[in-house]
């Protein structure tokens, strides 16, 4: 919290050097913090003062920390940085970028910016940045990065060591080095930590561990993401069909991958379609558009609700009073069902929660969802008998809605993100509105149902 004080402070006092134009004054201020709050200081000015304001300060920086800072900043203000500059600056940054970063930003860019880029590069670089734009975007082979230490298995332990010092300020990582045939097939990995500690003379053969984890190049992102949580690593070696190294992914990376999963989630959850921009990037037309859909669907679900309640118009005639309990069982049921819903999407997301538990889940929710109804109803018969001085049949007819309702609502919510999951749907789509619209309906019926059988209307 100090530190986002502090930055503000700081780019208070950089907007008003920048206002009078004393931009030396305002890069001095600027170079007195590191690059990640460098590039969240820049993110300010080009929202407040314009592209203009923003080049020209970024301009001041050296040329080693203006790539580390663009490195840091958003997408949208880096293609915003890239069409403001020169051809010559754009080059200077694209080469100095790590290699997966370059790629990133090159997907984000127009297409003759690119074509400009690539024709001064090499021909080596040219095939291997459009190798890896062509890759899937949510494929690992988007994520990884060829800037790794490779070793040859017949080197010693002093060859090896020599070639990290040699080559290691260009790798990605050099904490685990790899080692690969005459192939390129991946046959092994050994450690820094293991090189460190042993003699010069000792075979890296006799050193790597041969039991290692890789992923595919084509699998899925998130496949990758849980893979990193499930073993803790710092990077992964990816391989292709022929389990030849092409790349490796760091824990960076896929950082950035499990936020944008967790967002895209929350977005399904809400019932708003998913979008990779900032809350407040978004224009109010775009945000109109990733609503309305999943709002106009749930509208309908009620429309269906509605005409439930109209067909039961004479029992509701005949007892007026069934009326104040509705909204109260709706809502009771599409809280428990949301509430059983997350639970299990989350479990689903981590890998507490497989399909294969589906009876396990059917289970406990069936007996928690029957302790929580039968809680829930003797409350409420409490209220409706000597508070509200209703009758006991209303009581029962109340209450044993409540029981049905809650149970029902509970296993709905636990059983449709597994159902989703097994036919290949995301289950974070069957959340609060989703579930909340079914439950309403089952609330309806139910009340209606038991007030005709109990009380006889």
């Amino acid at each position: 919290m100090e530190n986002e004080k502090s930055l503000e402070n700081i780019f208070e006092n950089i907007k008003i050097e920048l206002i009078n134009k004393r931009y030396v004054k305002a890069r001095d201020l600027l170079l007195e913090n590191n690059e990640v709050d460098i590039a969240e200081i820049l993110e300010e000015v080009l929202e407040e003062l314009g592209i203009e304001k923003t080049i020209i300060l970024f301009r001041t920086l050296p040329k080693d920390v203006s790539v580390e800072v663009f490195s840091y900043l958003p997408s949208d203000d880096q293609v915003a940085i890239i069409n403001g500059i020169t051809d010559k600056e754009i080059k200077h940054i694209i080469d100095e970028l790590d290699f997966d970063d370059r790629i990133d930003v090159l997907e984000e860019l127009p297409a003759n910016v690119v074509d400009k880029i690539l024709e001064k590069s090499t021909k080596e670089e040219r095939r291997m940045i459009n190798t890896f734009l062509n890759y899937p975007e949510t494929s690992a082979g988007s994520l990884m990065t060829p800037d790794y230490i490779s070793l040859r298995k017949d080197m010693t332990v002093g060859e090896a060591m020599a070639y990290i010092k040699s080559e290691g300020m260009d790798s990605e990582t050099v904490y685990t080095c790899y080692v690969k045939d005459s192939g390129r097939k991946l046959i092994g990995i050994v450690s820094l930590r293991t090189l460190v500690i042993e003699d010069d003379n000792v075979c890296i053969k006799d050193l790597m561990h041969e039991d290692f984890i890789s992923v595919n190049v084509m699998d899925d992102q998130e496949e990758v993401s849980e893979v990193f949580k499930k073993y803790g690593f710092l990077a992964i070696p990816v391989v292709d069909k022929e389990d030849r190294l092409v790349g490796i992914i760091t824990v960076d990376d896929i950082l950035d991958v499990i936020e944008e999963e967790t967002t895209e989630d929350f977005q399904k959850m809400a019932g708003v379609a998913t979008s990779t921009k900032e809350y407040l990037d978004m224009s109010v037309w775009k945000h109109v558009k990733n609503r309305i859909p999943w709002l106009f669907a749930l509208m309908c679900s009620y429309i269906i609700t509605g005409s439930i309640i109209t067909n039961f118009e004479e029992v509701l005639s005949k007892v007026i009073s069934l009326v104040a309990y509705l909204p109260m069982l709706m809502g009771t049921g599409g809280n428990s069902g949301s509430q059983s819903a997350t639970l299990v999407i989350r479990g689903m997301a981590l890998g507490d929660v497989e399909l294969k538990d589906f009876g396990k889940v059917l289970w406990k929710e069936a007996r928690v969802s029957f302790f929580i109804g039968i809680a829930l109803s003797l409350l409420n018969f409490a209220r409706i008998y000597w508070i509200d001085n209703q009758s006991i049949w209303i009581g029962f007819t109340v209450c044993g809605s409540m029981l049905v309702i809650v149970m029902a609502a509970k296993i709905i919510g636990s059983m449709l993100p597994m159902a989703a999951k097994k036919v290949g749907i995301d289950p974070a789509l069957m959340a609060s509105p989703m579930i909340s619209s079914l439950t309403d309906m089952v609330s309806v019926v139910t009340y209606f149902a038991l007030a005709t059988l109990i009380l006889g209307v």
